[in-house]
């Protein structure tokens, strides 16, 4: 009777899940660690941090149980963008992420507001999820500041010198309601509800600013000038802090997606330099230019042709950039993305602190992407950067990389909304090179200005494990930066203090976009007239944003197949 119970038992167990539902599983939970329920906000307590932790270390050990060598080749790249997933959050836990969560730049009170930005109120009860994620703010602001006093008392925090001012992007968010960011998705009415509704709605959710929104903030506004800046660390070196030389490490590997330590990235970066450089110079020869390349420099910071007069001609001249990019697609692409996108200003209230220019998605099937441009300090914005920073920030850059992995149906979820900052930002590099072959670049002064782009990421390299990990001081990375690049001042200060503040981030646009070079020029090599680029530009982005191995292994792929017919 025992062994026919045994059988019994082991005829019932439950089949184990195939490698697609166990992925489906591990999303499915992963989004509902990510994502708080309707009317809701994240809960940021010590206890549900734990929680998410444990959870996490669960669907990683799922993980690693399984054999490789059963998945087909989408699969794969499924399990690695998962494994890579997870173990970045669990990693941050680890080292103590959560206990430092803002940069010099921004913060969750930015992340926080902006979220509350991209609602799309419809339906009554959108508005009533609304007012009460509105009423969740103060808790929310009060667990934040929690683990910040947390961080305090252990030593993790950000260095102080890069929070200088940093109090002034909070108490931008303090607004009488109506002038609020918070009460900005109220100003549109719904057809699906009454006007009577409409204005209950609005006047609840002035109330709930004026009454709970505003004293949060308030409270991390005091917070922040009486007890995080006064005890903030001095070091600005990752590896000095708690367990520091382990985190910068790590956060390297999780970036770049390479194992390099800080020395092989510092001596990447400084070959590079060196041969920018050059580069530069010969651009400055070709001007005719008399002087050295400190006064060449010196020439583009101060004289007023190369700066725009006002903020309106500042995004003119971004979006006719943007519209001359989009000609050229079809030679490069044989694949674009149906999403648009529109050119506007970084928001005010984080625009001094903000860097030159971003792009920020479509989180929606209804919304456009957007190329963001700062137009704060416009004495400080050089207009022969902008055909670089168009390519970059929007096509062929991350408005056509992003939103061609978000419309590719045949991909599961996590892999069409994956961002690896290796991938996605060495793509965004990429294409400012490409810029060349497009013809893209009008004159000398903005070729000039797409080299000291280049160099800026070549540098970055140099100055981010300087810091971080070589024992440099802010100073000298601040004189190495502009010594090296025609960005103005206020860009290298700000950089700089961007990456002390998000250590290692930086590294990844050069090593990806020397990554993403290399597989061209052997694709290149090795297939000779069969090259096609549009191709090879399909088999980069066809698969959305992976790590660079995985995109190694497609492109080698890509060859075998294209030699083989």
């Amino acid at each position: 009777m025992l062994l026919l119970a045994g059988c019994a038992s082991q005829s019932t167990a439950p089949t184990p899940p195939t490698f697609s539902e166990l992925a489906s599983q591990i999303w499915q939970a992963e989004t509902a660690l990510r994502t708080p329920a309707a009317g809701t906000l994240t809960d940021m307590s010590a206890p549900a941090l734990a929680a998410r932790q444990q959870q996490r270390l669960a669907l990683q050990q799922q993980l690693l149980a399984v054999d490789l060598t059963t998945l087909n080749e989408q699969d794969k790249i499924n399990h690695a963008i998962l494994s890579y997933r997870l173990a970045d959050e669990i990693d941050k836990y680890r080292f103590n992420g959560h206990l430092m969560p803002l940069t010099s730049e921004s913060g969750f009170h930015t992340s926080l507001a902006f979220s509350f930005q991209r609602n799309n109120l419809r339906q009554a009860e959108d508005y009533q999820q609304y007012l009460q994620r509105l009423a969740a703010v103060p808790q929310y602001m009060q667990q934040q500041i929690a683990l910040m006093r947390e961080g305090l008392a252990k030593g993790i925090t950000q260095p102080r010198i890069v929070l200088e001012g940093f109090e002034q992007s909070i108490e931008s968010y303090i607004a009488t309601p109506e002038q609020s960011v918070f009460f900005q998705p109220l100003l549109r009415k719904s057809d699906a509800i009454t006007e009577q509704q409409w204005q209950a709605f609005r006047q609840q959710a002035a109330e709930l600013i004026a009454q709970a929104v505003n004293p949060a903030y308030q409270a991390f506004y005091d917070f922040m000038v009486q007890q995080y800046l006064p005890g903030a660390r001095q070091d600005i070196a990752a590896s000095n802090s708690p367990d520091g030389a382990a985190f910068y490490q790590n956060r390297i590997e999780h970036y770049t997606t390479l194992q390099m330590t800080p020395q092989q990235v510092h001596d990447i970066g400084l070959a590079e330099v060196k041969r920018i450089r050059a580069e530069m110079q010969q651009v400055i020869d070709s001007l005719g230019f008399e002087g050295s390349f400190a006064d060449f420099v010196r020439f583009l910071r101060e004289d007023p042709r190369f700066y725009p007069q006002s903020a309106d001609e500042l995004l003119r001249y971004a979006a006719w950039l943007s519209k001359r990019a989009d000609a050229q697609l079809p030679r490069f692409f044989n694949l674009l993305p149906r999403t648009p996108y529109g050119v506007t200003e970084v928001p005010a209230e984080i625009a001094p602190k903000y860097t030159t220019g971003r792009y920020s998605g479509a989180a929606r099937d209804d919304q456009a992407g957007y190329y963001w441009v700062n137009t704060y300090a416009l004495n400080r914005r050089p207009l022969y950067e902008m055909e670089a920073l168009t390519l970059h920030e929007a096509v062929p850059g991350h408005h056509l990389q992003i939103s061609l992995a978000r419309e590719q149906a045949d991909l599961p979820d996590y892999r069409r909304s994956f961002y690896t900052s290796a991938f996605g930002e060495g793509w965004g590099l990429y294409a400012e090179y490409l810029g060349l072959e497009m013809g893209f670049y009008q004159d000398p002064y903005s070729n000039f200005g797409r080299l000291t782009y280049e160099m800026w990421r070549a540098a970055r390299l140099v100055v981010d494990t300087g810091m971080h990990s070589l024992g440099w001081s802010r100073q000298q990375a601040i004189d190495f930066l502009a010594e090296n690049t025609a960005l103005s001042m206020h860009n290298v200060q700000t950089e700089i203090d961007r990456y002390i503040s998000w250590p290692a981030q930086a590294l990844s646009y050069k090593l990806g976009e020397i990554t993403i070079r290399r597989l061209r020029q052997e694709a290149e090599q090795q297939l000779g007239d069969r090259f096609d680029v549009r191709a090879f530009h399909n088999v980069v982005l066809g698969n959305g944003s992976v790590p660079l191995a995985v995109l190694e292994q497609q492109v080698q792929q890509y060859i075998k197949q294209v030699q083989a017919n």
